[in-house]
């Protein structure tokens, strides 16, 4: 009897089955997006408090003790990465994710010893306290990313490969481990994170016509799009089924042609971004503008994508989004001009519940009070 460990999701049906081949059931039907399969030849699921679902009472496998926790952003970055990792290291794990902006996974893994979690796209220094104490208990950690980490620790159940120059994603860095094994996918993820540059550079070898590099910068697009979402009921999907459904494919654009995700995705991004192309910047000048957007589920859902677009359409200019919350706050999403890709994370690191990088970053939140000093720190860090 062996048991296969999912993360559970609202709204979705867990079943039990009973299978000889619990990968291969995995393969084929956890892709399903609006099922999570936990093969535990009959036994009981409990619900914890951290809304994660686990087998109990099944009796692990006599050749796999371990336990494999995969911890990744939800945007096409965390998901790219991931799918290239299980791609290469096949493995039955729990999917811990969410929005784009929850990056504080750690504290959601209940792992012992000899387990091992593989972290993808979250910033060490958001994960700090909860990794020192999986460190502690014995748990191995391998950690990929391009966010400021803060320190590091040191431990040898600690693995990290980061890397926070500005033309590199977290996707990019597994390609680099991978050795370019699943390259096409860390390309989708580079076009998502708005490095179209590295993204056409990292695809050189496939050999790819300028009509399939479009496609693979539309599906990187979407994948990003809908990660953004102040609450998962914001999102098109959950971010752990929109990577099942992606697992199931080995080749990008079968599934953008097959998957019925993708299309719900890309007539969303197209609808949200026609609502976000009447919007007027609240302050412009030649070195940055800022926008400020409604309490709206397509305000939310399109802050990201629509701020990389500007900083596209206008590479010499800065870029802020300052979304309201239906908490009264705001969510800031920050854009370095293209031709100087620099100063976003310190900027948003002056305020509570800021970082991200160098030419991309944000704020959690931002009180409406305080966004006249943000808006004089932004000029001040774009001056004309």
């Amino acid at each position: 009897m062996a048991c296969l460990h999912v993360a559970g999701l609202p709204g979705v049906t867990v079943r039990n089955i009973d299978t000889p081949d619990p990968m291969r059931f995995e393969r084929e039907n956890l892709a399903k997006p609006q099922s999570v399969v936990a093969w535990a030849g009959g036994d009981k699921l409990r619900r914890r408090s951290d809304r994660h679902l686990i087998a109990t009472g099944c009796r692990r496998p006599s050749l796999r003790e371990t336990m494999f926790f995969d911890a990744f952003n939800g945007d096409a970055d965390g998901i790219c990465a991931l799918h290239q990792m299980r791609l290469a290291e096949p493995a039955a794990s729990t999917l811990i994710t969410g929005v784009k902006r929850d990056i504080g996974l750690l504290r959601k893994i209940d792992a012992r010893a000899g387990d091992v979690v593989l972290a993808l796209d979250i910033a060490v220094e958001k994960n700090a306290v909860p990794l020192a104490a999986l460190l502690e208990k014995g748990v191995k950690v391998r950690w990929f990313d391009h966010h400021n980490p803060g320190e590091l620790p040191v431990h040898p159940n600690f693995q990290a490969s980061i890397d926070t120059a500005a033309d590199v994603c977290t996707s990019l860095l597994v390609d680099r481990f991978l050795g370019g094994k699943q390259r096409i996918w860390a390309v989708v993820a580079a076009f998502g994170d708005n490095l179209h540059e590295a993204a056409r550079r990292a695809a050189e070898p496939l050999g790819l016509a300028t009509g399939q590099l479009d496609q693979l910068r539309a599906l990187g697009e979407c994948l990003n799009y809908n990660g953004y979402g102040e609450r998962l009921e914001d999102l098109h999907f959950h971010p752990a089924l929109l990577y099942r459904s992606l697992s199931a494919y080995t080749d990008p654009f079968a599934f953008i042609q097959e998957a019925p995700e993708f299309r719900t995705l890309s007539q969303g991004y197209a609808a949200d971004m026609a609502l976000a192309a009447v919007l007027q910047a609240d302050e412009a000048r030649a070195s940055g503008a800022v926008f400020i957007l409604p309490d709206a589920a397509w305000a939310r859902r399109v802050s990201g994508v629509y701020a990389n677009d500007l900083a596209t359409a206008n590479p010499n200019r800065a870029h802020a989004l300052l979304t309201r919350s239906p908490k009264g706050h705001f969510v800031v999403s920050v854009r370095a001009p293209l031709s100087n890709q620099r100063g976003a994370d310190e900027l948003c690191r002056r305020f509570a519940t800021g970082g991200g990088r160098r030419a991309a970053a944000g704020i959690n939140v931002l009180p409406e009070a305080h966004i006249p000093d943000f808006i004089a720190a932004f000029f001040a860090t774009y001056p004309s």
